[in-house]
């Protein structure tokens, strides 16, 4: 039987608010909203008419559960490696990217036909949220 895991909640918590934080400033007009938009095909009717569709509260509050279900699950790869440094933390975020992440997105790519520059935009966030995740939780034991 696996030993148990040690889970600072906390910690989980801090990280999925970060990569909230990081995502916000991402896509904002501030780094790559306009890129992002450009690039995702929506203008500001369009963007208007998702948010009619969707309420953006609902939206944000979802896109946080996934950040904490990350959080937690990166949590167990820092545990299980014993990462407790930047380093450490920050080696555990980038192979859960490369191997998870950047792989898994790649599908969008290749066959939904979205364009390169719109899967590097968005992994890169992910590769910086993860990052930012891994340190957290490694230095926050």
């Amino acid at each position: 039987m696996a030993p148990a895991v040690d889970i600072n909640y906390w910690a989980v918590l801090a990280s999925a608010v970060a990569a909230n934080v990081i995502g916000g400033l991402w896509y904002s007009p501030v780094l790559f909203g306009k890129a992002w938009m450009k690039l995702s095909g929506l203008d500001g009717k369009k963007l208007e008419e998702l948010k009619k569709k969707s309420s953006p509260g609902k939206v944000y509050a979802l896109m946080f559960v996934g950040s904490l279900v990350m959080a937690y699950v990166l949590s167990h790869f820092i545990d299980y490696t014993q990462a407790t440094t930047v380093f450490e933390g920050a080696q555990a975020g980038f192979w859960v990217w490369i191997g998870f992440v950047a792989t898994v997105q790649l599908g969008s790519m290749l066959w939904e036909g979205k364009p390169a520059k719109l899967y590097f935009l968005n992994i890169s966030y992910q590769l910086v949220s993860l990052l930012t995740m891994g340190i957290i939780l490694a230095l926050w034991v």
